[in-house]
């Protein structure tokens, strides 16, 4: 692997960074001296008091490693509070925020809730980082609507909010081989002046390849994600929305947006060395077993398996659309309309941010959304850039 030259971290962090290694370590030498890149992933994420999401690391705006759309412009959360106003009434008047992240997201949603007059009785996160909670909690302090949850609930009927969760789901690796696929997972080379994690290859079931179209005509060589972890949240999302409107006799849906493709550009054979990437300080590099604990590992979204998993679990696919679609027929130009073109200082920060959410060279056309739920009827226009079809 070529040696990074990456920003250093400061001694606290590196020591936590160490203590997760060796925590991986650990888990290596119970299962026989190799783990699934999954379990690896999750480890490094979400290890209790030590993984990127789960320990003290800043991770947004511009001192973390990466920006996200709310964290950008108060826009996008406005645009998604208007959104959720045009399925009311056929959904109840609450929302649930998987990955609430600082809080942005949430604070400008009930911001626009309150200030356009919008129903809204209870605004639920789903946080499993207690250093992120505990940000929220100070940042949206003002808002008693807000409630937090250690995990998803079993019914839910709302709108669900998603931003940016789906790419942060732990996956699998899999390539192709003269003798078949076999699965990417992670050990210790102990070859080496100093030993450190790599990559090893062992035989997999060939049911792990499911998701994959035309996976036999694939070129040798071909590294790929894919995400059983993901799918599998699909179907408690699924199952939970059901009961929310069993109990509630109301519509719910989730709003997913984030990055991807359908599989078929997903799984292109020009694609062969896979999505997965990794932020560090706004740096981003392909090496998942740099400072664990410290850095972003992430992959790209299959929207194909995403919406299957959702249609196989009784849902329907309500929309399938780039950003860009979503976000213009939603409404955001009418967002930024209120502020006048002539108030400049206050008007051109976020008519630049509007161009990056929907510029296809900026975030436009990479990040997608995706809407499932019960039976809910939409404006028409909302439908207008509906792509179902190349799912």
């Amino acid at each position: 692997m070529q040696k990074l030259s990456l920003p250093l971290p400061a001694p606290d962090a590196l020591a936590a960074s160490q203590a997760l290694q060796q925590r991986i370590l650990d888990e290596l030498a119970q299962h026989q001296g190799w783990i699934p890149f999954s379990r690896y992933m999750e480890l490094a994420l979400y290890a209790p008091d030590l993984g990127y999401y789960s320990g003290g690391a800043t991770k947004l705006g511009k001192d973390g490693d990466f920006t996200t759309a709310p964290e950008m412009t108060p826009l996008f959360g406005a645009t998604l509070a208007q959104f959720y106003a045009q399925c009311l009434p056929q959904i109840s008047a609450q929302v649930m925020e998987f990955g609430a992240g600082s809080g942005k997201l949430a604070r400008d949603f009930l911001s626009e809730c309150r200030t356009a007059g919008i129903a809204i009785e209870r605004y639920f996160i789903v946080e499993l980082s207690g250093e992120l909670r505990a940000r929220q909690e100070e940042y949206l302090k003002d808002f008693a609507e807000v409630q937090w949850l250690p995990a998803m609930p079993e019914a839910f009927s709302g709108l669900v909010l998603g931003n940016e969760v789906l790419d942060a789901m732990p996956v699998d690796l899999l390539r192709k081989t003269e003798n078949g696929w076999r699965e990417v997972g992670v050990a210790l080379n102990t070859s080496e002046p100093q030993p450190a994690l790599h990559f090893v290859e062992r035989d997999c079931n060939a049911a792990r390849t499911a998701q994959i179209p035309d996976a036999d005509t694939l070129q040798e060589g071909y590294l790929t994600e894919v995400h059983a972890v993901a799918i599998g949240f699909m179907h408690s999302l699924s199952a939970m929305l059901q009961a929310g409107q069993a109990q509630t006799g109301k519509a719910a849906a989730a709003l997913l947006i984030d990055y991807g493709f359908p599989a078929r550009e997903y799984y292109h054979p020009q694609r062969h060395q896979g999505t997965l990437m990794c932020h560090y300080r706004h740096h981003a590099h392909p090496d998942p077993f740099y400072l664990p604990g410290l850095q972003d590992i992430t992959a790209h979204v299959d929207f194909t398996a995403m919406a299957q998993a959702a249609l196989d679990s009784g849902l329907q696919l309500h929309t399938y659309a780039s950003q860009a679609g979503f976000l213009i027929q939603a409404g955001i130009a009418q967002v930024l309309a209120r502020t006048s073109a002539e108030q400049v200082m206050q008007y051109l920060p976020q008519a630049n941010a509007l161009q990056k959410l929907v510029s296809p060279a900026e975030m436009g056309e990479l990040f997608k959304v995706l809407l499932v739920g019960t039976e809910l009827n939409l404006p028409a226009t909302l439908l207008q850039q509906d792509r179902s079809h190349r799912l």
